[in-house]
């Protein structure tokens, strides 16, 4: 294994990367798309689906505490996912312990019908409650790309892309929404975040010191398609507040959203933008809440594919993990980035692929360590996913 490592390294060039030893997890042949995520109390979580024969796939899981994974569990089989590169399940744990799990579920004879499924377990993932429908509309229309985020009282936040009005003659846009799903597995109080927005890019969501923050790709009448925040204060939503003015006039989805972390007043955003003609990865910080942000700090190598993942590592400091195109190949990226526009040496986590068979990364803080999970690309039925440990740059 150490020398398809290294082989997969020297194809893509770059800064030293992962070997054999930084490997923390490997996933069994045909198991691709993960999430990873870290609870309060510091264990990790991860799922992922595993191919199975006639077109069924299983999604699974498992959980490291102390270093140690335990064995993975399944936690759903079918043959109704909705199954895309780009838009994957995830998983959170609630301040009671209760975890739960999203998915998308194919709802008609159509390719882009499919609704968010979302299912709790209060036994560590032995048993598995009856799925639920995220969202009140039912229309056979796209609802995906979503982001959970625990809140203290038990329940759980949760946004999403809703294209519900898409269904519609004419049709309208895609928008964002956010609900809550209670304690008691009901979900409560769904609100439109933003009525039009682009139509594959990745929700994120986390939680400053005044409430929620929901990160997206904004989408104007104009085709201007720059990263756009929704604040929570007081426990109201204000209007959407552009990051920055890229001003990235593109008529297609370009599956690439961002990703945002907060602690307290301080809140780090990572996204991708084609401006100009020029692809960049960018990390802009705020101080205040995502109220305001900082001028944004470009950190790829000038080659990047984005699908850029960010970890908040303390006040006006970052890590954020990208996919920079190196020729044919292409390799997950990491670099730490602070509020003055310093970095650090871009590092190598893992030689990939450049095409769509690479996934998105998803990473994870845990004290002095970064958890890395992303896919291994193979043929049919062979791939496999990883998750890599590296010690947090300085």
């Amino acid at each position: 294994m150490r020398l398809l490592l290294v082989m997969l390294l020297a194809a893509v060039g770059g800064s030293a990367g992962s070997t054999a030893d930084d490997i923390a997890w490997s996933g069994p042949l045909g198991s691709s798309k993960p999430f990873l995520t870290r609870t309060r109390a510091g264990d990790l979580l991860l799922t992922w689906f595993e191919t199975r024969p006639e077109g069924r796939y299983a999604l699974r899981m498992t959980r490291a505490s102390g270093g140690r994974w335990a064995e993975p569990r399944t936690i759903v089989e079918s043959d109704r996912f909705f199954v895309n590169w780009a838009d994957f399940p995830s998983i959170t744990e609630t301040s009671a312990g209760t975890l739960v799990v999203h998915w998308l579920e194919k709802t008609a004879a159509k390719p882009y019908a499919y609704h968010v499924r979302l299912t709790r377990s209060t036994d560590g993932g032995r048993t598995w409650a009856e799925p639920i429908t995220a969202h009140t509309d039912r229309s056979p229309g796209e609802h995906g790309f979503v982001a959970m985020v625990p809140n203290d009282d038990g329940t759980v936040s949760v946004a999403w892309l809703d294209g519900g009005a898409m269904t519609t003659e004419p049709p309208g846009p895609m928008a964002v929404r956010t609900a809550t799903l209670g304690a008691d597995g009901v979900v409560r109080g769904e609100t439109v975040l933003d009525a039009r927005t682009c139509e594959c890019c990745q929700v994120a969501m986390t939680r400053a010191r005044a409430g929620l923050v929901a990160a997206y790709r904004d989408r104007s009448p104009d085709e201007v398609r720059d990263i756009a925040v929704v604040r929570q204060v007081d426990g109201s939503w204000l209007e959407p507040k552009l990051v920055a003015a890229d001003n990235w006039v593109w008529k297609a989805c370009p599956v690439n959203g961002p990703s945002i972390a907060a602690q307290g007043d301080d809140v780090g955003i990572a996204w991708f933008t084609g401006a100009g003609g020029t692809n960049r990865v960018r990390v802009a910080f705020s101080r205040d809440g995502a109220a305001t942000f900082g001028a944004p700090i470009e950190v790829d190598e000038g080659n990047p594919l984005g699908r850029a993942h960010f970890q908040l590592t303390g006040p006006g400091q970052g890590l954020v993990v990208w996919l920079e195109a190196d020729g044919d190949a292409g390799a997950w990226r990491l670099r730490r980035v602070t509020a003055t526009g310093a970095k650090g040496r871009p590092i190598t986590v893992a030689g990939t692929s450049r095409t769509r068979d690479a996934g998105f990364p998803r990473t994870a803080l845990v004290g002095t360590e970064l958890f890395v999970a992303w896919t291994e690309p193979g043929p049919p039925g062979q791939s496999r996913v990883r998750v890599s440990r590296l010690p947090v740059p300085r």
